[in-house]
C-alpha cells in the first residue's frame, strides 16, 4: 500500500511540476524568488530524516532511551518544519507574492501546500510511535516484547520510508523551483 501511495504522490508532484514549467513558458511568466526559509526548511527536514534513521538504528540495537529521544526529536523537527513553512509563506506575502498574483506563484503555493499536507498527514503516525515508545518502554519485560515485535519493526520501517520520501520530495521541489528562478 505504501509503495502505491508513494508512486501516486510522485506522479502528482511530477505532473504539477511539468504543468508549472509549461505554464511559465506558455505565458512567459517571470520566475518566483523563493524565500530563504525554504532552504532552512530543507535542512530541518534532513535533520528529521537523520534522527529517524538513528531511531530506527536504536530500535534494532534495543537502545530504549536513544530510541525514545530520536523519535521525539524527529517529531519536534517535523513540527518546526511546519511552523517554518508557515513563516515562509508569510515571507512570500511580505514580498507581495500571492496565490492570485500569477500562475507561477499559484504553482509555488500549490506544491508547497501539498507537501505541507503530506507532512501533516504523517504526524499522527509519528506521534503514535512516540507515545508508544514512552508508554510501553518502562519495564524490562515490556521493553523485550516491544523490541522483538516484528509488526512494530515493520511499521517503523514503513514510517521511515514515508518520511524519507517526503524529504526527497521536498529537496526535489526546492531544487526544481530554485532552477526555475534562474530562467
Amino acid at each position: 500500500m505504501l509503495s502505491l501511495l508513494l508512486m501516486g504522490l510522485s506522479m502528482l508532484f511530477l505532473a504539477l511540476s511539468v504543468a508549472y514549467v509549461y505554464s511559465r513558458v506558455q505565458h512567459a511568466l517571470p520566475p518566483i524568488r523563493l524565500p530563504w526559509l525554504f532552504g532552512v526548511n530543507t535542512l530541518i527536514l534532513l535533520a528529521s530524516s537523520g534522527t529517524l534513521i538513528r531511531a530506527e538504528s536504536a530500535y534494532l540495537l534495543d537502545r530504549t532511551t536513544a530510541y525514545q529521544q530520536y523519535l521525539l526529536a524527529t517529531l519536534l523537527l517535523s513540527i518546526l518544519f511546519l511552523f517554518m513553512q508557515i513563516l515562509a509563506w508569510y515571507q512570500l506575502f511580505q514580498d507581495e507574492i500571492f496565490m492570485q498574483s500569477n500562475v507561477s506563484s499559484a504553482y509555488v503555493y500549490a506544491l508547497s501546500i501539498l507537501h505541507f499536507i503530506h507532512v501533516l498527514g504523517g504526524l499522527p503516525f509519528l506521534i503514535w510511535f512516540v507515545i508508544q515508545a514512552y508508554r510501553k518502554l518502562k519495564e524490562p519485560v515490556s521493553v523485550l516484547l516491544y523490541f522483538s515485535d516484528d509488526a512494530k519493526r515493520s511499521s517503523l520501517v514503513l514510517l521511515t520510508r514515508y518520511w524519507h520520501f517526503l524529504d526527497i520530495l521536498w529537496i526535489f521541489l526546492v531544487f526544481f523551483l530554485g532552477i526555475n528562478m534562474l530562467f
